[in-house]
């Protein structure tokens, strides 16, 4: 540590512009409201800029000002004070306003004394110390500057970090980023005025460790208390200081549905290293028995993964039997040591389970209630230029349910696909792709029979595009051959087909200026024709190996096919007219409406279908009405209708309205109506302040809950309602439902969540969760924040920081 010498403070003071005199007080001094002394010392770090007078004072960043100090930083320390004196190079005391800054650290007092010898600085009498924006308070204490070693005694801390705050008998500094506290008390929450203030949660432990290089704090013979009353005696624990992650024993959850009974879970954390992790969770289920959760985690530079399991021995709601499941996802590319090759995309899948009922025991498992098929898939891939290729392997396990049994899917054993293509070669674009596959399954389900299937599609494409519009004619050749297990019912085992498609696609795009209510628009009027020529196969011999209709929307009225694979390639003579018209923000671009429609018209009738699919008849089909309006941020629309003009009513009705004016508020409503399957349903969704109505706060602005701002015993928090309804009209049920209470008081955050999902016609699965965020601690019961944000939209976690807090909140 170097200090400025005080004989040269003292010599500095000859200088006319200053003085000690208390009759005559310094003209500089009064005008800024410094210290003389202050005032001395600004003026001797100064010096060099002050020489140049003549040139500009110019701004310059420094990596003083960094979040981060940077290492060995060598920079003067600087004493202030209303009298310096001492012996140079032995010690300096520095009474009245004491203070001793450095580069991160500012210590002052009554009184310091500073010992060059042992670099110990001595402060006594109101002794406060701010270190990179953690703030200390004492009646006394030493440090050892450079090293940062030392004690405070009855000191009281304050972490930049988190808030946390608390105070002791005694703070040992250990080193920049190590103390102890003995007899001390942790709290996130605020203080506030008035001497019986008493903190909503505190923890109190005969020691206390404080890591801050490793985010982590231990705490020795502690007690947590809420509201006043000792909840949970701990003889040692281990918690966050901030957000690094930390091996140890994680809070135990508490769970209560209506299958699986209470349950109680205590995970245990592993962090291998920083690209590595694990979680061991024992769960005790009173109706089941034990189950053991494991989940590792990994992230390299070129791949990642993830993988889940848990294992069940004798379930005694399913007559003892042992249940299990794996999860793997794996996704990375990976070098061959090969030059010709180089790296591979290689992507796992797999996903397998005991038995056909574990779908519906075992929520929240990587499996939802309406997951039935599970893939099991692996893929090779490579690419270099214009060639890419792949070799795929995928097997799926079907869950049926006697009562709703479903047809599995084919296995794909293996997959072979490449793939060549340039885009805008002199114009053109144009693409040949190939695909082998060997279709498996079981011919009790399928009723059809296996194939090795070899497919190919080349396409050319001549797009002229310009500002005002586009129009692009294109050619495709689809040729398929079929090898099968047994023989057709027409005696073949083998069938091929080769198929032309000829469309010609093209828009144009109008805009001109306009104002509606008082506001600037830039409005597009963008109409677009497209005609599609297919000619006719028949196809109705060929089985059905992965083809699909596709859902009729306004992305797949303008397709060549109608169906999502290569077993149907539909025939058409049809044309497809929209029109669209945009207001657009001229500023920003931003769409604030949307207006579309869109039809088709067949010149001759569909004949390929699905297997039992009915032939669209020539003539109009139905007519796409679509409407977005994102008028304000705040708010927006959409709908889309199907309607059929010689029925005169809606085939399809889509209608979802969204309102969020801030943070932690959010309405959601969609109406949902498929006349052609007799469904009619409402999701309505929501996060939204309960204002007043539980004893909260009754002002409702737009600002987030301010962290760290309750705890003061008095509900002066706010309460918020959560939850999502999917009811159907139809039925006149509710088919889905989560239902809750957050409460965020500052400090701790509570929540109650009720669940219910359906997992077949006739049962379904109910469960509460109930949870207490202690912030900057831990939180204890059940985790509801997966199944808020997967199921609300745009839902927001309480309390969540959006932006670490800066060393210089708090600068002095």
């Amino acid at each position: 540590m170097r200090i400025l010498d005080p004989s040269a403070v003292q010599a500095s003071l000859a200088n006319p512009l200053f003085s000690t005199d208390a009759s005559r007080p310094a003209r500089a001094a009064s005008s800024a409201g410094l210290r003389p002394v202050a005032l001395a010392v600004l003026t001797l770090l100064a010096a060099p800029a002050l020489a140049q007078t003549s040139a500009p004072l110019q701004l310059q960043a420094t990596p003083l000002l960094a979040e981060k100090l940077p290492a060995n930083v060598n920079a003067p320390s600087v004493v202030l004070g209303d009298r310096i004196s001492g012996r140079t190079e032995l010690e300096t005391v520095i009474e009245g306003n004491a203070e001793l800054r450095q580069p991160g650290m500012v210590a002052r007092g009554d009184k310091l004394v500073y010992d060059q010898a042992t670099d110990v600085v001595t402060a006594t009498g109101g002794v406060r110390v701010n270190r990179e924006g953690d703030r200390y308070t004492a009646t006394s204490g030493q440090i050892k500057v450079d090293a940062v070693e030392g004690f405070f005694l009855q000191p009281t801390y304050e972490f930049i970090a988190n808030g946390a705050h608390g105070q002791a008998e005694r703070l040992q500094l250990l080193d920049r980023d190590r103390s102890t506290v003995f007899q001390g008390t942790y709290t996130t929450c605020q203080r506030q005025d008035g001497a019986d203030w008493r903190p909503d949660w505190i923890l109190r432990a005969d020691r206390l460790e404080l890591d801050r290089e490793d985010d982590e704090g231990r705490a020795h013979g502690a007690v947590l208390e809420f509201k006043g009353v000792p909840i949970l005696p701990m003889p040692t624990m281990s918690f966050p200081l901030g957000e690094r992650r930390k091996s140890g024993w994680l809070p135990p959850t508490i769970g209560l549905d209506n299958k699986s009974g209470l349950n109680l879970s205590v995970p245990y954390y592993w962090n291998i290293a920083p690209n590595r992790d694990a979680t061991f969770t024992p769960t005790v289920m009173l109706r089941r028995g034990v189950d053991v959760q494991g989940e590792f985690r990994y992230l390299e530079n070129n791949y990642n993964g993830r993988i889940n399991a848990n294992l069940m021995p004798n379930d005694r709601l399913r007559d003892g039997r042992d249940r299990w499941g794996y999860f793997v996802r794996h996704n990375g590319t990976h070098d061959t040591g090969i030059a010709a090759i180089g790296n591979v995309g290689v992507g796992l899948n797999l996903n397998r389970v005991s038995d056909d009922d574990y779908w519906r025991d075992f929520t929240g498992r990587g499996l939802s209630l309406t997951t039935r098929l599970l893939a099991n898939d692996g893929a090779v891939s490579w690419g270099r230029g214009d060639f890419s290729a792949s070799v795929r392997a995928l097997k799926w396990q079907t869950l049926q349910d006697v009562s709703a049994p479903i047809v599995p899917p084919y296995d794909r054993l293996p997959q072979v696909a490449a793939r060549w293509g340039r885009i805008n070669d002199r114009g053109f674009d144009y693409s040949v792709e190939g695909d082998f596959t060997r279709f498996r399954a079981d011919s009790f389900w399928t009723r059809q029979p296996n194939a090795d299937r070899t497919f190919m599609q080349a396409q050319v494409a001549r797009p002229f595009t310009r500002p005002w519009g586009f129009f692009t004619p294109k050619v495709q050749l689809h040729a398929s051959q079929y090898q099968f297990d047994r023989p057709l019912s027409d005696g073949r085992t083998s069938a091929g087909r080769v198929l032309p498609t000829l469309s010609l696609d093209g828009g144009l795009v109008f805009e001109r200026s306009a104002s509606y209510f008082g506001r600037a628009f830039t409005q597009t009027l963008e109409p677009r024709l497209k005609y599609v020529y297919t000619p006719y196969r028949d196809q109705s011999l060929l089985p059905n190996y992965d083809t699909g209709a596709y859902d009729f929307n306004f992305a797949t009225i303008w397709a060549e096919n109608a169906f999502a694979g290569h077993d149907r390639i539909v025939d058409n003579n049809l044309v497809t007219a929209g029109l669209t018209t945009r207001l657009l923000d001229p500023d920003t671009g931003v769409e604030a409406v949307r207006l579309g429609i869109a039809q088709r018209y067949r010149f001759s009738g569909q004949q390929v279908v699905l297997p039992g699919g009915t032939p669209t008849a020539k003539g109009w089909s139905d007519i796409m009405l679509g409407a977005s309006l994102n008028w304000h941020e705040s708010w927006g629309f959409d709908s889309v209708i199907q309607y059929n003009p010689d029925t005169g009513r809606n085939t399809r009705t889509t209608l979802q309205a969204r309102y969020s004016p801030g943070p932690y508020r959010t309405v959601s409503m969609a109406y949902r109506h498929q006349r052609d399957l007799n469904s009619k349903y409402i999701d309505f969704g929501w996060q939204w302040p309960l204002s007043g109505l539980l004893g909260g706060r009754d002002e409702l602005d737009n600002k987030a809950p301010a962290r760290r701002a309750g705890g003061n015993g008095s509900c002066s928090g706010r309460w918020y309602g959560v939850g999502r309804l999917n009811y159907s009209i139809q039925e006149k049920r509710l088919v889905d439902g989560i239902l809750g209470l957050e409460y965020d008081a500052g400090c701790w955050i509570g929540r109650v969540v009720v669940e219910k999902l359906n997992s077949s016609i006739s049962s379904s699965t109910k469960r509460i969760m109930f949870q207490i965020e202690f912030v900057g601690l831990s939180r204890l019961g059940t985790n509801p924040l997966r199944t808020l944000r997967n199921s609300i939209p745009r839902y927001q976690v309480l309390g969540e920081e959006t932006t670490p807090p800066s060393r210089f909140s708090a600068y002095e």
